[in-house]
């Protein structure tokens, strides 16, 4: 999660090109994929099969992946440097193996990034229809973008999560867990599901040094490529070990904390999700992460968390469990954001939320804008 108002400003990792062999997607093999998976159009509070498909033990296999990856690059998986590029390699062999369209456009990393030199290759993130591959080259990074073969390519329905960690710790809960959650229902949804609408899964990189991977990755759109996206939802920490239920969209005086136009009908649809799965969230502002980009773009938004540094509140700690007057995540942005600091039941709650909606939105005939 991006440092947000208030928050101590965090240094930027230098990128590193470093060349890795693809790590094979041992989880998303063989996995049951559910025909029929979309679920009733949006706003309804009925669920999508798609809620029942996903596991607990798929998502773990990701986050011990990840973790692993950590611990032989340092520690971390900082954008930039080799435990990323090793993250990048797991999460495209995870989208291929079950069955999606995969491509790695490029972006520009400035602001003082700099980077060693890389491969060259060419950026495809201009042609979203059907992604392609793409590398790591000087001066540049790489986000993943995958989508399924079905549904309308003129409207698609987009989740993303940050893929990067701070140079400090490993990052499995920011933002491990979000990308776990996005893994498992990629597989469990695989690439010819019976939906409306394209599905897009994204995994931006640079996000914690100022949503560089997401903003160079509209960046590199088309504005017909831009149009076409009927909504972006984000994922950003949802296993924090005293953790909230927090649902972005919506709730704030203007677009930059609202969202624009739509984005309360996606934060409805996922609160009304998490509802279903036994807890009642709060409705938040937005705060500056990936999903900035998308709103200056006037794309509707939604977004996922559960709270980092700041502490539970009395009232959230009765309405939740928890533990009132301390911090979300005591291991935010630090060494100890390991998998033993993962809250599993707020994970499982958010997996089955984010696929309910998911299904929900991919059902959709709402045009949002």
């Amino acid at each position: 999660m991006i440092v947000s108002k208030g928050r101590s400003d965090r240094r930027r990792p230098a990128l590193v090109a470093v060349g890795f062999a693809a790590m094979l997607a041992v989880a998303a093999c063989g996995a049951d994929v559910v025909q029929g998976v979309a679920g009733p159009a949006t706003g309804s509070s009925a669920q999508s099969p798609l809620v029942g498909a996903v596991t607990d033990a798929g998502v773990l296999t990701h986050l011990e992946a990840l973790q692993r990856i950590a611990d032989e690059n340092g520690g971390n998986r900082a954008a930039g440097g080799p435990g990323y590029e090793a993250s990048a390699d797991y999460v495209v062999g995870v989208l291929r193996g079950a069955g999606l369209d995969v491509a790695t456009p490029t972006y520009a990393v400035s602001d003082g990034e700099e980077s060693s030199e890389g491969e060259s290759h060419e950026d495809d993130s201009h042609e979203e229809e059907r992604p392609r591959d793409g590398g790591v080259g000087a001066g540049t990074s790489r986000n993943i973008i995958a989508q399924t073969r079905t549904g309308d390519p003129g409207s698609v329905v987009m989740i993303g999560a940050h893929l990067d960690s701070v140079p400090e710790g490993p990052g499995i809960v920011d933002n491990g867990s979000g990308v776990a959650s996005l893994l498992e229902i990629a597989a469990r949804l695989g690439a010819e599901p019976d939906v409306r609408n394209t599905v897009r899964f994204a995994f931006f990189g640079h996000e914690e040094s100022g949503a560089l991977g997401a903003a160079g990755y509209l960046a590199g759109l088309s504005p017909e490529d831009r149009k076409r996206i009927k909504l972006y939802l984000n994922v950003d920490m949802v296993a924090s070990p005293n953790a909230g239920y927090f649902v972005q969209g919506g709730k704030g005086s203007d677009p930059q904390s609202a969202g624009p136009a739509g984005s309360a009908t996606v934060g409805k649809v996922l609160a009304e999700q998490m509802a279903a799965t036994g807890v009642t969230p709060e409705i938040i502002e937005f705060v500056g992460d990936d999903e900035g980009p998308f709103i200056e773009a006037s794309i509707p938004v939604g977004g996922a968390e559960n709270g980092d540094a700041k502490s539970k509140t009395g009232a959230q700690a009765t309405a939740w469990g928890g533990q009132a007057g301390q911090v979300y995540d005591r291991c935010y942005h630090l060494a100890c954001d390991r998998i033993n600091n993962v809250n599993r039941e707020v994970l499982g709650r958010y997996l089955r939320a984010l696929a309910g909606t998911i299904g929900s939105l991919a059902a959709s005939t709402d045009p949002l804008r």
